[in-house]
């Protein structure tokens, strides 16, 4: 009967074993995936904090739909896409300075 329960053990051990360097395995394969999966959860609380807003302030909305009413959806266009190629210029001016040390890096929060 011992040596039954030292098999037990043993076969027992051996598992465990396995066990862990499987996880050490799932471990290395899934590490890339861990910076999309970072990605996704900010975008989706930055989605769910943008919701959160525009609930508390509905005025939001409305001045947005009369802007597009009084203005025209082409001139609105237009004004977006060279505010979008601003804020893309200036962050690419921010990346490259802090790069070359002259401002300090961003902290996140």
């Amino acid at each position: 009967m011992n040596q039954a329960l030292i098999d037990l053990a043993v076969e027992r051990g051996r598992l465990i074993e396995r066990i862990s360097n499987q996880r050490q395995l799932l471990a290395r394969e899934l590490q890339p995936l861990g910076g999309a999966l970072q990605s996704a959860d900010r975008a989706m609380a930055t989605v769910r904090t943008s919701t959160a807003y525009v609930k508390q302030h509905p005025e939001i909305v409305a001045v947005g739909v009369a802007v597009l009413i009084v203005l025209k959806p082409g001139r609105v266009w237009r004004w977006s896409k060279r505010g979008y190629f601003a804020w893309r210029s200036l962050n690419m001016l921010r990346r490259q300075l802090t790069d070359l040390g002259v401002l300090a890096p961003r902290q996140r929060p």
